[in-house]
């Protein structure tokens, strides 16, 4: 009997695929239930089973109260019999009594066995979804099952999983029992079991593919950067080496395409094109469209519009470069990531002509190019006729097209940079405070406060860069016109913001040790002044020559100086500062127009004395705060004669 229950209890753990441990939790489990179910016990009382899978024994134990006298057995223990158990045990305690049934009866034994199954059927679900949980992202092997006009069922071993329709390569057809690969996409639970949802149409599944069939891959000999791919059509990969000497695409392809052909037949016939993968955006655009060949690519990376590649082709490659229904077009930027505008070359040398002899901008580029214009505008005109142009002409148009699109793209680089000089200068010159001033704190009138708020402006801020940058946007608005515009400007400008204080960011460890050790002089003229921040460089378009570093103002009264020149400043507090230097240096950074203001004769009694301006003695000062640690600019009220801490740069430009 003993051997029997062991080869039974053996044969569940191995038909379900758990643990002894888990069969054993389901078995007392089981017990519990029976036991419940055999005497009518509450759910409230704790009950305990163990269970020795070797001898097939078990034993129930049940929580009782001790008490003098039973009057409830299934619920109290006398105290004499409990003491038998624990010696020290006391009236009212709690203590579990050892009272295995003899017989459980027909419906406990029922209970049990359905109790058992259930926790062998929901651990085997769990045990499942944690074997498949783990191989999402990878390939597994299956038979078809089932075959639906909604989804493919396919048999995984120990669990079943879905092919949905809109996971299958187009044109592909399954027979009952067949062997498919597929890619794992999902696995979630259910009240059933676990969910495994497979997919043929996923780019990764080609991924998976390359890794198992080229060693160097998996080697990490080569690496795929990229893969587009439209199931059943047509799919592109980038790839690149790793390592000097080693061809990734040949060792992707395999000798005579051993390798890759294996993967196309996978695939239900679907065509690959491997090639090698470029940090240069142009030469990587133009092996994408590849089996096309491309005359030049040219490319406009718009803040706006995005990124944008021109690529000129050659007539007779132009359908190829497209593709069948434009999928190669198509493969070939989302491989690489680029809006690709695909052009014949006299389509190109067209349209390039004429941009160029329309414009009256291009006068200069017209006169350099003098003598191609007629050149190409003949060869365009024998073009058109359907006469025959020879290899030759072809190479001419193809070179008037590569000088005037750099040329163009030479000059928009040029534009967006001044425009973000533009746009960074105004927006300098913009207080601080007002891009966290809500509109409705300004004092504008309800009606120009709601034209406004519909158009999606929220704060002061916004609204004077949109008036310095394009003021036709505000004025564009429904129900705006020129005196509303001078009404919002009137009142942004009139409002005064908070202060917006940014602390200067710790100097450097060096710095610090050499302020330390090294001793400022100490002179009646005011501290030197950081003038701009470390320099960022603008995006350069292509064409342009080198990265346009501009310097960005520092905010007046952050700026931090050493110990010694803050002294002297404080020393120095009731001397005026040359404020025309000071506004003219920032002037020249942001390119603001500022009037110069006439100057007094120095006065000849010391050479270090600064010069004073004309009605401006004692109108500004800088002192050091000693509160805050930092260098500030104040100025004199006419009124009452108090000094007031400048906000910013826009009273300095006053």
């Amino acid at each position: 009997m003993k051997s029997e229950f062991r080869l039974a209890f053996n044969e569940i753990t191995e038909r379900f695929g758990l643990s002894r441990e888990i069969v054993m939790e389901a078995i007392e489990a089981a017990l519990i239930s029976a036991y419940r179910r055999a005497v009518n016990a509450s759910t409230a009382q704790g009950v305990q089973a163990h269970f020795d899978p070797e001898t097939g024994e078990f034993q129930v134990f049940a929580e009782k109260e001790v008490v003098e006298s039973v009057e409830n057995p299934q619920t109290e223990v006398a105290l004499d019999e409990a003491r038998d158990t624990d010696p020290e045990i006391k009236l009212g305690d709690m203590l579990m009594v050892h009272c295995t049934p003899k017989d459980f009866g027909r419906v406990a034994a029922q209970t049990a066995k359905q109790v058992i199954l259930q926790r062998l059927r929901e651990a085997e679900r769990d045990a499942q979804y944690l074997e498949f949980a783990e191989r999402e992202g990878d390939l597994v092997h299956g038979t078809v099952h089932s075959i639906t006009p909604q989804a493919v069922t396919i048999g995984l071993g120990r669990a079943e999983a879905l092919l949905p329709r809109n996971q299958q390569i187009p044109g592909e057809q399954f027979k009952t029992r067949d062997r498919v690969r597929v890619y794992v996409l999902e696995v979630r639970k259910s009240s059933r079991g676990p969910v495994i949802v497979v997919s043929r149409t996923h780019p990764n599944m080609l991924r998976r593919l390359l890794e198992m069939e080229v060693p160097e891959i998996s080697q990490g000999l080569v690496e795929i950067k990229a893969i587009a791919r439209e199931a059943g059509k047509r799919a592109k990969v980038a790839v690149a080496a790793l390592r000097e000497g080693v061809d990734p695409v040949g060792a992707c392809v395999g000798l005579r395409g051993v390798r890759i052909q294996s993967i196309v037949r996978d695939l239900n016939d679907e065509k690959i094109d491997v090639i090698e993968w470029n940090p240069d955006s142009a030469m990587f655009i133009a092996k994408a469209l590849s089996p096309a060949r491309v005359s030049g690519v040219y490319l406009d990376e718009d803040p706006d519009k995005g990124k944008t590649a021109m690529v000129v082709v050659p007539e007779d490659q132009l359908s190829l470069a497209i593709g069948r229904a434009g999928v190669n077009a198509r493969l070939a930027a989302r491989l690489t990531n680029w809006r690709v505008d695909i052009k014949s070359l006299p389509e190109a040398a067209s349209e390039a002509l004429r941009r160029v002899t329309g414009d009256g901008g291009f006068a200069d580029l017209v006169e350099r190019e003098s003598a191609a214009i007629p050149q190409v505008e003949a060869i365009l005109l024998k073009k058109a006729e359907n006469r025959p142009v020879t290899p030759e002409e072809y190479q001419i148009l193809n070179l008037f097209v590569d000088r005037v699109e750099r040329e163009l793209r030479a000059r928009e680089g040029a534009r967006r940079r001044e425009r973000m000089e533009k746009i960074e200068a105004v927006r300098a010159a913009i207080p601080a405070g007002a891009h966290i001033t809500p509109l409705a704190d300004v004092g504008m009138s309800a009606r120009v406060l709601n034209l406004l708020t519909a158009a999606g402006f929220e704060n002061a801020g916004k609204v004077l860069e949109t008036l310095a940058l394009e003021p036709d946007a505000i004025l564009g608005l429904s129900g705006v016109g020129p005196k509303t515009v001078e009404e919002i400007d009137a009142t942004l400008r009139a409002f005064s913001y908070p202060e917006v204080v940014v602390e200067a960011p710790p100097p450097a460890e060096a710095e610090v040790e050499a302020e330390a050790g090294a001793e400022a002089p100490v002179e009646a003229a005011a501290p030197e002044v950081e003038a701009a921040a470390p320099a960022e460089l603008l995006p350069v378009a292509e064409g342009a020559e080198a990265p346009i570093a501009v310097d960005l103002p520092v905010p007046a009264g952050e700026v931090e100086v050493g110990a010694k020149e803050a002294e002297a400043a404080v020393g120095a507090a009731p001397e005026s500062v040359d404020f025309d230097a000071i506004t003219k240096e920032y002037a020249s950074i942001l390119k603001v127009d500022v009037e110069e203001e006439e100057e007094a004769e120095p006065e000849a009694a010391g050479a270090a004395e600064k010069k004073k301006k004309k009605g401006k003695k004692g109108a500004r000062v800088v002192v050091f705060d000693e509160e805050r640690g930092v260098t500030v600019v104040q100025r004199r009220r006419k009124r009452d004669g108090e000094w007031t801490e400048l906000d910013g740069l826009d009273e300095i430009k006053e």
